[in-house]
Parts: C-alpha cells; sequence; structure tokens
C-alpha cells in the first residue's frame, strides 16, 4: 500500500483491501475498490465501500470509469480517509487516482499520473489510460 496524499489518500492491491487491522490502524474510512476479478472484500460496518468493477483495458463503461473518477474526487475534495485497490494496485488504481487528482488540482491527468507511478512499480494499460482520458476530458468539459 502506498500513500498518494499524507493521511489521506492511498493506493493498494487486493491483499491491501482485505487487510482491515492495517487498514483501521492508520485511519481508511472509505474503500473504492476497482478490480472485477477479485471477490468484494469484507469491510467493517463503519467504512465506507464503493465497488466500481473495472477491467484492466479497453471495454468499461464510460459511465461506470466517470462514476469512479468523481467519486474518487470527491473523496478527495472531502478530505476522507481513503483506499483505492484493485488487483495488483498497478494500474486500474494509479489511472483512475491520476484522472481525480487531475480534477481537483487542476492539472493534466499525464502529468498527475507521472507523479503518481515515477520510481514505483507500475504497469499502466494503454486501452485503459485512453478511456480514462476520454472520460476525463467528459468531466472537465
Amino acid at each position: 500500500m502506498r500513500e498518494i496524499i499524507p493521511q489521506k489518500l492511498w493506493l493498494g492491491d487486493a491483499m491491501d483491501a482485505r487487510n482491515l487491522v492495517r487498514l483501521h490502524d492508520i485511519g481508511i474510512v472509505a474503500m473504492v475498490d476497482l478490480a472485477r476479478e477479485e471477490l468484494p472484500p469484507q469491510v467493517t460496518r463503519d467504512m465506507t465501500y464503493c465497488r466500481f468493477p473495472l477491467i484492466d483495458g479497453a471495454r468499461n463503461a464510460p459511465e461506470l470509469l466517470s462514476a469512479a473518477i468523481e467519486t474518487i474526487s470527491s473523496l478527495i475534495r472531502k478530505q476522507v480517509t481513503t483506499l483505492v485497490s484493485c488487483g495488483g494496485g498497478m494500474s486500474r488504481s494509479p489511472t483512475i487516482v491520476a484522472a481525480a487528482l487531475a480534477i481537483v488540482r487542476r492539472d493534466s491527468p499525464d502529468n498527475c499520473l507521472q507523479q503518481i507511478i515515477d520510481g514505483h512499480p507500475h504497469d499502466v494499460s494503454p486501452p485503459l489510460w485512453a478511456d480514462v482520458k476520454k472520460a476525463y476530458n467528459k468531466i472537465v468539459a
């Protein structure tokens, strides 16, 4: 699990999403799950849980991509301590978070993605990134 915004936003994988002790220890109160292929994790009653079952590639519904981006950008704006997770934590999570950060920071998605992946393991799907940028452009238009 990797901290993106100090004490507010983390990226993780499916295993991180299942480690409730650690999540509670660091104060996670909301989880956004982007992994279609993973079973939903068990969360406690006091944790907000949003699931957007995305695939790592093309053919995600544009409305689902937009909803995920807008949900995460809202959580960031409201400073809700959040974990965004996907299967391996290296493609869907960074791309969706980059688009959400671009909205909040009024920056380019490419710049935000570069900041997220720089110096960290990643495996961003080019077709997914292209679709995420299209969704971002419709949101900010």
